[in-house]
């Protein structure tokens, strides 16, 4: 049996909960992001920060 008959044979109201403890666990994970982030070390500097959306222009070849 595939995981989404088995999630399909669950009740509804079963399928609710999950589905709110989903969004639930994702509204904790943005919201703590910076703690969580923040106490592993993994803070981006500054430069790193400015870099994520740097844009780069590319010409395009010409044939001829």
């Amino acid at each position: 049996m595939s995981l989404w008959s088995s999630y399909k044979t669950l009740s509804p109201k079963t399928r609710a909960m999950i589905g709110a403890a989903l969004m639930l666990n994702a509204s904790a994970m943005l919201l703590f992001s910076d703690q969580v982030e923040a106490a592993l070390g993994v803070t981006p500097t500054p430069e790193e920060q400015q870099n994520v959306f740097k844009l780069y222009s590319v010409e395009k070849e010409k044939k001829g």
